[in-house]
């Protein structure tokens, strides 16, 4: 879910001025799951813009204080997410972890990484859901240590069925500054891709498991 569409549209065009998000639909990148996509998101490039990353750390503190008011800490989902995760602690004044959905195979093999007292009000940061599931490991790792895990808040989502099927049997609530289908139409509208191809998006992201196969 998106809160405010003036915020979903600005940030998906900011995203596809950094091209943090390629769109590539005759030539598709393959996913580690090996679905092919013509779609790559890598929002740790915001990181690298002073001005753009202040802006997604400023409204995605405000979402959190909104939705949740001030939480005790904030946790990133990593490693895409520890950026700004902790750039959205900072801003709130708040403690900060980060969370791996498996744990280390060397060292303490932790999941968890900084201090995290039990029953301690959590809200999670993401840099983008797909399906989800690498983010609600996280949480799971966060509840395993008592934490009391208020929702999570992420920079972009594709909008997968199977992902909101996932957050709503997690019981985890999940807001987004902007999403797919806002990406799609600031892309056509500032011409970055035409009607066709806007088509064949759409069609990619009904059934992103067996398209182009």
């Amino acid at each position: 879910m998106i809160l405010n569409n003036e915020t979903a549209q600005k940030t998906a065009a900011l995203l596809l001025q950094i091209n943090a998000i390629k769109l590539q639909p005759q030539k598709p990148f393959t996913w580690a799951s090996g679905w092919k996509s013509p779609i790559y998101c890598d929002n740790r490039v915001i990181l690298s813009y002073p001005t753009i990353r202040n802006y997604i750390r400023e409204n995605l503190a405000r979402q959190i204080e909104e939705l949740y008011g001030k939480p005790e800490m904030i946790a990133g989902v990593a490693t895409g997410a520890i950026g700004i995760g902790a750039l959205v602690a900072e801003y709130l004044n708040v403690p900060f972890c980060y969370v791996r959905p498996e744990a280390k195979g060397h060292g303490r093999q932790n999941k968890i990484e900084g201090h995290l007292e039990k029953n301690t009000n959590v809200v999670v940061v993401e840099d983008l859901i797909s399906t989800g599931k690498s983010s609600l490991l996280a949480v799971e790792a966060l509840k395993e240590a008592n934490a009391n895990v208020k929702g999570m808040v992420a920079v972009f989502s594709y909008g997968f069925q199977v992902a909101e099927d996932n957050f709503k049997k997690a019981n985890i609530t999940l807001n987004t500054l902007s999403n797919y289908e806002m990406l799609l139409k600031e892309a056509e509208k500032s011409r970055y891709i035409n009607e066709s191809e806007a088509m064949l998006l759409s069609e990619w992201r009904n059934a992103p498991d067996t398209w182009g196969m």
